[in-house]
């Protein structure tokens, strides 16, 4: 379901930009002979027929120079670290303390990684550098050049660089082939206008992949439902913001849980987050949180992150909280250390490595973290049956 991240990297002028747009097959990376072209990380999603679903990331040249190039070379850090895998681009067979550099941030990333050589035409791959490559990084080198490009050869090594990546269904180990899902999406100001937001379309469609069948409706549509048909779901799954309303609607046999908590398992961390999420009934006045969201929006009266979840905390717990939102994977200015608790969204649009490498260092610092679906749970009074469902099986 995550897109494969794949981060171009190498120093200035080596061709990075134009690799892109050899493998696009389109003029979507601006190309110059000027040094520096690229400043900040550019993305660009790409489909390779078989294997993944792709988003290549230009970045800035490793040996940027001055204020502005140190801090171009941060995100280009920032972005191998939040990659699945990664290309590193020479040319002209130069290979130094840069290359080293990137070659060993890669390795202990734990990412897969290839090398190539552009630019061959004006200058073959030495048979030297392949041979250093090979044994001393344990890594392959792929002589290229973006003007004579031999891109089924290159296809070929980004496909055997990825892998097929094993794609783990959301709800395919708690339902079962003809089982009936039931499916609460409430449309207030928050919900796109004319479509569904992400979690639910990734649902239905993991929901069909289960060849399981579905219904969809709105929270006031329940009690019509249940009065309607004698239908009885063989699980419930509800916008965690109207977690209250819909538990007190759903008779209680039926299994009932949130978008949020069923994306907090597939991304992993699902552990930390149950063993975090009590620590809401132990904070203190003055206390810091640390609201994490996934994606930038904008924001209005019925947010859920910025406005509903730190109005019922202060509410549920009757303490003086303060409150820090960071959106997308921007960097976090405080030191972990600083919160009382973290609470992240869903996670819907990063990856899951993206996601656990970004709380790993608060769990680390053993901070407290819980879930947008968990956190609202818990003050509902009804953390135990959310989260019931998962209880017992493998996670990560």
């Amino acid at each position: 379901m995550d897109k494969v991240h794949i981060v171009i990297a190498g120093k200035r002028n080596t061709g990075k930009s134009s690799l892109i747009n050899c493998i696009i097959g389109q003029e979507k990376a601006v190309v110059s002979d000027i040094a520096g072209t690229t400043t900040d990380p550019v993305k660009k999603s790409y489909e390779i027929p078989g294997v993944a679903s792709v988003v290549f990331i230009d970045t800035a040249g490793i040996d940027d120079e001055g204020t502005l190039g140190q801090l171009r070379i941060g995100k280009t850090l920032d972005a191998i670290r939040q990659a699945d895998a990664a290309i590193l681009v020479i040319s002209h067979n130069r290979f130094g303390e840069e290359e080293e550099k990137l070659m060993s941030e890669f390795q202990k990333s734990g990412q897969p990684f290839l090398v190539l050589h552009n630019q061959s035409d004006l200058e073959p791959l030495a048979e030297s550098l392949r041979h250093e490559i090979k044994t001393r990084w344990h890594a392959d080198i792929l002589p290229f050049s973006t003007l004579q490009p031999e891109r089924e050869t290159l296809m070929k090594a980004i496909a055997q660089l990825v892998g097929k990546p094993k794609q783990r269904s959301l709800l395919g180990d708690i339902i079962r082939p003809g089982q009936l899902i039931l499916l609460v999406t409430p449309i207030d100001s928050e919900a796109p206008t004319g479509r569904l937001i992400l979690p639910q379309v990734k649902m239905l469609r993991d929901i069909l992949d289960n060849h399981c069948m579905s219904i969809v409706l709105q929270p006031e549509e329940i009690p019509t439902f249940f009065t309607r048909t004698p239908i009885r779901p063989d699980l419930a799954v509800t916008d965690s913001q109207v977690f209250g309303i819909v538990a007190r609607q759903i008779p209680p046999e039926i299994p009932l849980t949130s978008f949020s908590i069923v994306f907090a398992r597939h991304k992993g961390n699902f552990a930390r987050y149950v063993e975090g999420t009590p620590h809401i009934s132990r904070l203190q006045d003055g206390d810091r949180i640390l609201m994490l969201e996934s994606c930038s929006h904008h924001v209005s009266c019925e947010d859920i992150g910025r406005i509903k979840i730190p109005s019922l905390l202060r509410k549920h717990t009757g303490k003086q909280l303060e409150f820090d939102f960071i959106a997308g994977l921007d960097r976090i200015p405080r030191p972990f250390t600083d919160y009382a608790l973290i609470i992240q969204c869903g996670g819907c649009m990063v990856t899951a490595r993206q996601l656990r490498n970004r709380l790993q260092p608060a769990i680390d610092a053993g901070i407290p973290v819980s879930n947008y679906g968990m956190a609202l749970a818990w003050m509902q009074g009804i953390f135990q049956r959310a989260t019931a469902p998962f209880l017992g099986k493998e996670t990560q």
